[in-house]
């Protein structure tokens, strides 16, 4: 079991779109173990691969909803409902601070498992919620950077004051 360290905001790793799986090694069986083993601690909902320090596609979740625990490797999304959710979001990468974000209700994402079939992750709520943020992190994203523009400010600020 491998606990990875989660990689903080202002480390470059996190702002760097992530390249593409394009072969299934051992190392890319062990960042899943990794990935697998890091969202399994507690109170963790999903890990990106940048997040661990590991610029390739890929995240692992931890949902108690149907989707219950697994990754997906090369993730698209590929519908966004047009209807939104509020709600306050969190991320592992700027830890302990919580604001209000926007999204879609509803996503659905495909990409791949470790024998290369393919494979969906989708639905609403925290689900929906996940699917855009960990996609999001693989393109170099942080939550933050979608927030509205009065409550980035103040993230901005609780963030310097925090970290």
């Amino acid at each position: 079991m491998s606990i990875r360290p989660i990689r903080l905001i202002g480390d470059p790793v996190l702002r760097t779109p992530c390249d593409p799986i394009r072969t299934i090694t051992d190392g890319t069986r062990a960042l899943i173990r990794d990935l697998m083993d890091t969202v399994d601690d507690e109170g963790r909902a999903g890990v990106a691969a940048n997040q661990i320090g590991v610029n390739l596609r890929a995240f692992s979740w931890n949902l108690e909803e149907k989707n219950g625990v697994g990754y997906i490797l090369n993730p698209v999304i590929v519908e966004l409902s047009e209807e939104l959710q509020d709600g306050d979001e969190g991320c592992l990468s700027v830890p302990g601070l919580f604001f209000p974000r926007t999204r879609s209700a509803y996503a659905r994402c495909v990409g791949t498992n470790l024998e290369g079939e393919e494979i969906e992750l989708a639905g609403e709520g925290l689900t929906a919620r996940l699917i855009q943020h960990e996609v999001g992190h693989l393109d170099g994203a942080l939550y933050i950077d979608g927030l509205e523009r009065s409550v980035k400010k103040r993230a901005l600020r609780q963030i310097r004051e925090t970290l």
